[in-house]
């Protein structure tokens, strides 16, 4: 009678000790993929034969062209480097005064995303785009409407081919950061801070006293989002100043050098002065046929 309890008792025990194991596991929170950086950033733009003479002719990136319907906006693509890429569409229409298009962020898995995205109660679509060649994505709204997708690259080309290929004119090989206009820092530190842990590494303003600019890097790498904060109404200059890409040059000097040979080739282009940021590093300011700012920056702060 005794041994019949004692294997009655362990049964129960084994019962229980499973179901709260399995109820244990079931609890565990989704873990969040790594998010590497700036996979790529999109713009739309009105005369696509002039964005091409700033984005080929001026910084001296090679174009590849794409068209994935005959109905769909021709897609431009300028490789910055093996992980990096600038894209424009045709198609922008008279009036609209918003350019950029997506901001993309590279992830090790992009399945896993969309469902630690989901576990967080964000809306998400229900299965992830699959590009002909292999590439997984999907994209979400942060709380200011920005789209940011996030995407499972392929491997990766860096090849010392690759790099002679696509980068020997080029003025930079690097995407810094990207900057997006915040009216409410509180609602998007809660997603890029909370949600996606991305990091304050910076922040600085116009005067000293006031804060115009928070520096949110990416958890698993070293790019960064630039927080343009904003109150009250944003006019069509002032969106293409504020959304923006910076790309690293490690010497502004000699960006200067290569970029004053461009300047009637194709087209005429005038340059701004460089000046030193409020980060102490020296700034250079560009700006596409549609208004987009491009900024060169170098990666170290004067001495």
């Amino acid at each position: 009678m005794i041994k019949k309890r004692c294997w009655l008792f362990f049964g129960i025990f084994a019962l229980w000790l499973g179901s709260s194991m399995g109820a244990w596991v079931w609890a565990q929170p989704t873990p969040r993929p790594a998010i590497l950086g700036i996979s790529h950033v999109a713009f739309q733009v009105k005369d696509l034969s002039k964005a091409i003479n700033f984005y080929h002719g001026l910084l001296g990136y090679k174009p590849t062209r794409m068209r994935q319907k005959n109905t769909a906006p021709e897609q431009v693509t300028f490789k910055v480097n093996g992980r990096q890429h600038l894209k424009i569409f045709s198609g922008l229409p008279d009036g609209q005064d918003e350019r950029m298009l997506e901001i993309a962020l590279e992830v090790t898995n992009a399945e896993a995303m969309r469902q630690y995205l989901l576990s967080k109660g964000l809306k998400v679509p229900p299965k992830l785009d699959q590009e002909p060649t292999g590439i997984l994505s999907f994209t979400v709204e942060d709380p200011e409407k920005h789209l940011i997708k996030f995407i499972q690259l392929k491997q990766k080309n860096t090849s010392k081919s690759f790099r002679e290929e696509q980068l020997s004119d080029a003025v930079s090989d690097r995407i810094l950061h990207v900057g997006i206009t915040v009216a409410d820092v509180k609602k998007m530190d809660a997603f890029y801070l909370n949600l996606l842990d991305f990091s304050e590494i910076w922040r600085g303003g116009r005067p000293d006293t006031v804060i115009n600019w928070i520096n949110m890097r990416v958890p698993d790498g070293t790019d960064y989002f630039e927080y343009m904060l904003v109150s009250g109404p944003v006019s069509r200059q002032q969106l293409g100043v504020l959304h923006h890409v910076a790309l690293q040059v490690p010497s502004m000097q000699k960006a200067l050098d290569v970029l004053r040979t461009r300047l009637n080739d194709p087209q005429p282009y005038k340059l701004e002065s460089p000046r030193i940021g409020r980060n102490n590093r020296w700034q250079l300011n560009l700006y596409d046929p549609d208004g987009t700012r491009i900024e060169l920056m170098e990666p170290f702060p004067m001495r």
